[in-house]
């Protein structure tokens, strides 16, 4: 799938969707926003309602398959029930599947680490992979074949995982620093006064 996307179902944390979207913005890197809805609106885990750059009907029907590289991300935030609203869409899951065998890059924060990636990727795809998440859900990381690691960010091939709200800026600069580089992800941060 060409391109950087935010995916957003009712209940995400909006902290772990926004900080992300910021920090990708101020790098130069185009990324979008999908909600999960048939309407472009969706409602975070805090109540607060937001609009989305595109429905998912409208995602499916302008989304480029062909071509996929390292360069192209999908990010799932988390909060619950995001997270499993997320983990529900079969027609977002099998895209995802897609998505990584293709050679795409996934990232994920909060429970969608687990609820996400390492429940609903394909059998295999995380063997030996270091992954973090929020606390007390990680049992299906070790279950994908995948290492969990109590700690802020990882970045591990063409998987990026954070650990909740509190990292989010982090994570959104790994995720920088994945599609450019260190130092632009660096620039960043001193100049958000981190």
């Amino acid at each position: 799938m060409k391109g950087v996307y935010i995916f957003l179902a009712d209940g995400f944390e909006e902290t772990e969707a926004l900080a992300p979207y910021d920090m990708l913005v101020r790098a130069g890197i185009p990324v979008r926003t999908v909600c999960l809805n048939d309407d472009n609106f969706v409602t975070s885990s805090h109540r607060v309602p937001m609009l989305a750059e595109l429905n998912f009907g409208e995602f499916l029907h302008i989304v480029e398959t062909e071509g996929t590289t390292a360069q192209d991300v999908m990010i799932f935030p988390g909060g619950m029930p995001g997270s499993s609203n997320l983990a529900a869409n079969e027609v977002l899951m099998k895209l995802m599947n897609a998505h990584y065998a293709e050679g795409g890059a996934v990232a994920a924060i909060c429970a969608a680490p687990a609820l996400v990636l390492a429940s609903k990727m394909k059998e295999g795809t995380l063997n030996g992979k270091e992954m973090t998440c929020y606390a007390g859900m990680e049992a299906p990381i070790p279950a994908a074949g995948a290492t969990y690691k109590k700690t802020g960010v990882i970045t591990d091939g063409r998987v990026i995982t954070a650990s909740g709200a509190g990292h989010a800026v982090a994570f959104g600069l790994e995720i920088v620093a994945y599609l450019k580089d260190r130092q632009t992800a660096d620039k960043i941060a001193a100049s958000i006064m981190l």
